[in-house]
C-alpha cells in the first residue's frame, strides 16, 4: 500500500499511539532502573542492549525478565514471589527518579502528531507502562499536550495485548473502528489492534523482539512516523 498520505484531512478521526518505543526511546531511563534494581538485590547489571529486548508488556514483565536474565521466565515460587515484589518495589523508586532524564523524542513524532492535531484528530496514549509514570514522562518530554486522553497498563483490569485498553480509548475519544488507528512498535501493540479490529500501523524502530516487526500483521510499517503524512 502508498504510505504517503495515509493519515490525510479523512483519516482517521482518533490516533493511539503505544508510548515507549514508538513516541519516546525510553529504554535509557527503563535500563538505569533495571540496572539500579539488579545491583540492590547484588545482581550484575544487564545493560540497555537486552533490556531494549524486554520493554513492552508493562513493568512487572519487565522486572521478572530482568530476575530470569531472559524474555523468557517461570512462574514464581512462593520464594521467587516475594523476591519479584522486593524488585518490584525497588525498580518502581529508581525509575521514578529517573523518569524521562535520559529519554528522547524519535524523530518524525512531532510532525506526525502536528499534522494529526491540524486535522482535527483526536490523539490517544495506550501504553502498558504503570499509569503514575505516564504523565511525568509525556510532560518531560514535552508532548502532554498533544494527547486528550492516557490509558496506562494498570488504569484498566487487563493490559495490551488484551483489546479492551484501546477499545475503552476508542470509545472515550468519540471514534469507531472505521476511524480510528493504533500505532505502536510491537507485537504487543499489533495484536490489541487486530483483537480489537481496529487497523494498525507499527513502526520498526522500537522495542519489538521475536520476528520482525513486518510479519506481523499490521496494515503498515514504517520507518519514521513522518512517512505517513
Amino acid at each position: 500500500m502508498s504510505l504517503a498520505g495515509l493519515f490525510s484531512t479523512r483519516w482517521p478521526g482518533v490516533a493511539l499511539f503505544d508510548l515507549d518505543g514508538t513516541l519516546v526511546d525510553s529504554a535509557p531511563d527503563l535500563s538505569a532502573a533495571v540496572d539500579q534494581m539488579l545491583e540492590h538485590l547484588g545482581r550484575s547489571p544487564v545493560g540497555i542492549d537486552r533490556v531494549r529486548q524486554w520493554v513492552g508488556n508493562g513493568a512487572s514483565i519487565l522486572v521478572r525478565r530482568a530476575l530470569a536474565g531472559q524474555v523468557d521466565w517461570e512462574p514464581a515460587r512462593p520464594k521467587d514471589d516475594a523476591l519479584f515484589k522486593d524488585a518490584l518495589a525497588i525498580f518502581y523508586h529508581a525509575y521514578g527518579t529517573l523518569n524521562g532524564r535520559h529519554s528522547v523524542v524519535y524523530a518524525g513524532v512531532e510532525a506526525c502528531l502536528t499534522h494529526l492535531k491540524q486535522q482535527g484528530c483526536r490523539l490517544g496514549v495506550v501504553t502498558n507502562k504503570p499509569e503514575q509514570f505516564v504523565a511525568p514522562l509525556l510532560e518531560q518530554m514535552g508532548l502532554d499536550h498533544w494527547f486528550d486522553l492516557s490509558v496506562g497498563g494498570d488504569t484498566l483490569p487487563v493490559k495490551k495485548p488484551d483489546p479492551a485498553p484501546l477499545l475503552h480509548a476508542m470509545e472515550a475519544l468519540g471514534g469507531t473502528r472505521g476511524t480510528t488507528v493504533m500505532v505502536g512498535d510491537s507485537a504487543t501493540d499489533i495484536n490489541a489492534a487486530l483483537a480489537a479490529g481496529i487497523p494498525c500501523v507499527a513502526v520498526r524502530y522500537g522495542y519489538n523482539y521475536g520476528p520482525a516487526v513486518d510479519t506481523l500483521g499490521a496494515d503498515a510499517v514504517v520507518d519514521s512516523l513522518a512517512e505517513l503524512l
